[in-house]
């Protein structure tokens, strides 16, 4: 018989305490067991907070683009429980209101975006397209121009925006009206 068999064997409390010994040395030390990583209690629950904030955000934009407005404004308020500085979520959020017909919450929502990273070209979008929902044509065509000025050459919204441009200049009657369709030419009867 080995001795640790006959040491349990004999005197069981004393193998208690030995296991008992060796447990808080392990702990001491980190529980680093087998060569396995353990993290802390905070670092666990950062992680799992990062977790849920990817995953609500993705809820929310599949939502978005199912323009389905509710649901995208119920993820994307949790997502700014636990990420209030994260600008995306306040543009998404943006969206979603202006989904929603509210474009003065969107344009709060835009306006935080912009506050917390003012490189952030979709919230200048956005924030033209609630200025427009609420009448304001020159609060649009400053934050549309401000997209034009941060977004990349190839960015596929950039024709829609100076298609904006255009119009809300036209309504603040600094263009003329468009021109008529050219008249069908016709054939002459034979």
């Amino acid at each position: 018989m080995t001795a640790l068999r006959q040491v349990w064997r004999h005197n069981p409390g004393l193998a208690w305490a030995g296991l008992a010994v060796l447990l808080a040395i392990a702990a001491s030390f980190g529980w680093a067991q087998f060569g396995t990583k353990q993290v802390s209690r905070l670092e666990h629950q950062r992680q799992m907070t990062d977790a849920e904030v990817r995953q609500r955000f993705e809820q929310a934009v599949v939502m978005l683009h199912a323009k389905e407005y509710d649901h995208a404004v119920a993820a994307l308020h949790r997502v700014l429980e636990l990420a209030p500085k994260m600008p995306e979520a306040h543009v998404n959020m943006g969206f979603a209101l202006l989904g929603r017909h509210e474009p003065e919450a969107a344009r709060n929502f835009f306006q935080g975006a912009i506050d917390l990273r003012p490189q952030q070209a979709n919230a200048y979008y956005g924030l033209a397209l609630a200025e427009e929902a609420r009448h304001d044509y020159e609060a649009a065509l400053g934050a549309m121009r401000s997209y034009l000025h941060l977004s990349p050459a190839d960015e596929p919204h950039r024709a829609r925006a100076r298609a904006a441009l255009w119009e809300w200049e036209q309504k603040l009657g600094r263009l003329p009206p468009s021109p008529p369709p050219p008249a069908a030419v016709r054939e002459p009867a034979r």
